[in-house]
């Protein structure tokens, strides 16, 4: 078999992870291709989702002149330091048409020159002793010692429901309302595909019952914004407000036909697992995505969890099972499921370039960016209170990422932003960043059991912001946590703030400082 292209690193697929990918490989002076099965950047994006306003929020008008900090709010750009290749230059309104994100990852590729191969679909990719070869629909090869994938979750999930195969899928179905005008409808799904296609259909069905096991949960309640979302819940508001609709909490068991429509058993949770069959004119399947594994032959097939929907992952975005396969973009959330936002651009996109960063330093030498300051309790603190206050990437991968203050056998401090906790603690432990006697991590995060309480219960809700015991509190916050050899030794939580600005002195630098002097002053006086 003869090789047509030799590269040293190849992305697959070009949405929003793989161009951020390839911009950061571009940037760096790195050797890539990036193959694309369609004929231009985003193709997920001209089909999904199907009724074709994003969940993703694009504020424009913050009232803030940091850039760093409109990230915050802007969940669509990629990473640039071009001004122009801001999602927010591409329209107003703060759920987007899907069209304006097509467009937008169309520039983007173009403006920054990204050696994309559009129309390449790759059907096989193997792995010997010289790296991978992958194989396109014109059998083309190409030869790379190393391969991001970033295809996205393309196929849709199906769950073993007996005849689920006679359910029109989410992907299919259409969404046009009238079409549905006087119909019973079951949606089989709890995520937002579910209830936007529900809200869809409240003008026109008769009857829409939505289907699923569990309890439902609202992002505003777990923070997770792949919870059910305002935008996407009206139906709660028809369902309890007796408007015919309503929610099945149980497990849909089987759907066979039944004259012109369908029977389908539902086993209810909330009445002792009573099963009962209903029927509907149509059963739509809305229960998500999951990644295509099928190009991949034995020689490198990745490992896959949770359902098998996504690849599993080492801390590094690398598979367990095979080395130098990488994994970027909405693949990813296998790391933080449902708990913080790899599934999402607004996370994932801080995601790559840490991989980038890792990469850099295994393939190239390229030390992860450090600055050095003084192993003071003063200094430690104005580098923290600094950071926290305007850092998007902790912000928006909360409890995922974190800041790291090294300090080393000779007392001196170093600052390392971005970097993933689990792959901190083990870097660390590698020696990846030089001699480290001790370290501390930084991260944005929510309290102990937020999840659990109705964020809108005045009892229960938000603790008093000149309460400097920040460990009370479940809002969004700071947290500095201590290491010694490896072993947690003490944390510190900063009080959550309405307006998020923790630079108060009586109530967050001074209670930072003198945990710092009690907790790091020691650690470094005594090397």
């Amino acid at each position: 078999m003869s090789t047509d292209t030799t590269t040293d690193h190849v992305v697959l697929g070009a949405g929003p992870a793989g161009l951020q990918a390839s911009h950061l490989l571009a940037r760096a002076g790195r050797e890539h291709l990036v193959l694309e099965a369609g004929a231009a950047p985003g193709t997920f994006f001209t089909r999904y989702p199907r009724h074709r306003t994003l969940i993703s929020i694009n504020k424009v008008h913050t009232g803030w002149s940091d850039p760093e900090l409109n990230l915050r709010t802007d969940w669509n750009s990629l990473l640039t330091d071009d001004p122009e290749l801001l999602f927010t230059r591409y329209t107003p309104r703060y759920f987007p048409h899907a069209d304006d994100m097509v467009r937008y990852l169309a520039d983007f590729a173009a403006r920054n020159d990204l050696p994309v191969r559009y129309g390449t679909r790759v059907e096989s990719i193997s792995r010997d002793d010289r790296g991978f070869t992958l194989r396109d629909q014109h059998g083309t090869t190409y030869r790379a010692a190393r391969v991001t994938v970033a295809t996205g979750v393309s196929k849709t999930y199906v769950p073993p429901i007996e005849g689920v195969e006679l359910a029109e899928g989410y992907d299919e179905v259409p969404v046009d309302p009238a079409g549905f005008t006087g119909q019973r409808v079951l949606i089989i799904g709890r995520g937002n595909s579910a209830f936007e296609t529900a809200d869809n259909l409240i003008e026109t069905a008769a009857v829409i019952h939505v289907a699923g096991p569990g309890s439902l949960k609202l992002a505003w309640q777990t923070h997770f914004v792949g919870h059910l979302r305002a935008v996407n819940n009206n139906f709660l508001d028809t369902y309890q407000l007796k408007s015919q609709n309503a929610l099945l909490d149980g497990q849909v068991l089987g759907i066979r036909r039944d004259g012109d429509g369908y029977a389908v058993r539902v086993s209810f949770a909330r009445v002792d697992e009573v099963v009962k069959e209903i029927h509907y004119d149509r059963v739509i399947l809305a229960t998500g995505f999951r990644f295509d594994a099928s190009i991949f032959d034995e020689t490198c097939r990745p490992r896959l969890t949770i359902k098998d929907r996504f690849p599993e992952l080492t801390p590094q975005w690398e598979s367990v099972d095979v080395p130098d396969l990488f994994f970027a973009g909405t693949i990813t959330q296998s790391l933080d499921f449902k708990k913080s936002t790899s599934g999402f651009i607004h996370g994932f996109r801080y995601g790559v370039r840490a991989l980038h960063r890792i990469q850099e330093r295994r393939y190239h030498g390229v030390e992860w960016p450090v600055r050095s300051f003084a192993a003071t309790p003063e200094a430690i603190t104005d580098a923290v209170i600094e950071r926290v206050n305007r850092t998007s990437a902790l912000w928006q991968l909360f409890g995922f990422l974190s800041d790291a203050v090294l300090i080393g056998p000779d007392g001196t401090a170093r600052y390392a932003e971005e970097v993933p906790v689990a792959h901190l603690h083990e870097a660390v432990a590698r020696g990846d960043f030089g001699a480290v006697e001790s370290h501390l991590a930084i991260t944005l995060e929510y309290g102990a059991d937020h999840d659990k309480v109705n964020p809108f219960d005045v009892e229960a809700g938000r603790v008093s912001q000149q309460d400097t015991r920040g460990l009370d509190g479940r809002y969004l916050h700071p947290v500095v946590r201590v290491f010694r050899g490896g072993e947690l030794t003490a944390e510190h939580h900063l009080t959550e703030n309405l307006e998020n600005e923790w630079d108060s002195e009586q109530v967050h630098r001074a209670p930072l400082r003198r945990f710092l002097a009690e907790r790091v002053t020691r650690a470094v006086e005594a090397v």
